[in-house]
């Protein structure tokens, strides 16, 4: 099935940006549409996309709170998939994992629902202070 290692987390100002990168390992994740999912640690339901893209980058998905700040972008010779995130929020704060949804190789769709994603990466912590 492959893997998905995410790096780029850290902690930061508001304000702040950051880019994450996931690379993946194994696979076909080219042919599968991948997306980003946060969780903040002190609510367990919490747990949502944030951002969407099909395989070929023809479609992006994103939440309204990060429309315009967030932008998921990917590089299929790389095996990489990355999310830049500008004008940071304490509201941001989360663990992001890199997913990736193989059930439907070359989809059209982008996911926004994160039981839609069978393939996923341990997590990078974002911590925004204000």
């Amino acid at each position: 099935q492959g893997q998905l290692v995410e790096s780029g987390g850290g902690s930061v100002q508001a304000g702040s940006s950051l880019k994450l990168s996931c690379v993946t390992t194994g696979g076909s994740f080219d042919t599968y549409t991948m997306g980003w999912i946060r969780q903040a640690r002190d609510n367990a339901d919490g747990v949502e996309v944030v951002g969407a893209i099909t395989w070929d980058g023809a479609s992006t998905w994103y939440r309204d709170s990060v429309k315009g700040r967030f932008t998921v972008s990917r590089d299929n010779a790389a095996n990489a998939l990355y999310l830049e995130m500008n004008d940071l929020k304490p509201e941001d704060t989360a663990v992001y994992t890199c997913a990736a949804s193989s059930r439907k190789p070359y989809s059209t769709q982008t996911y926004t629902y994160s039981f839609q994603y069978n393939l996923r990466g341990q997590g990078t912590q974002v911590t925004v202070s204000s």
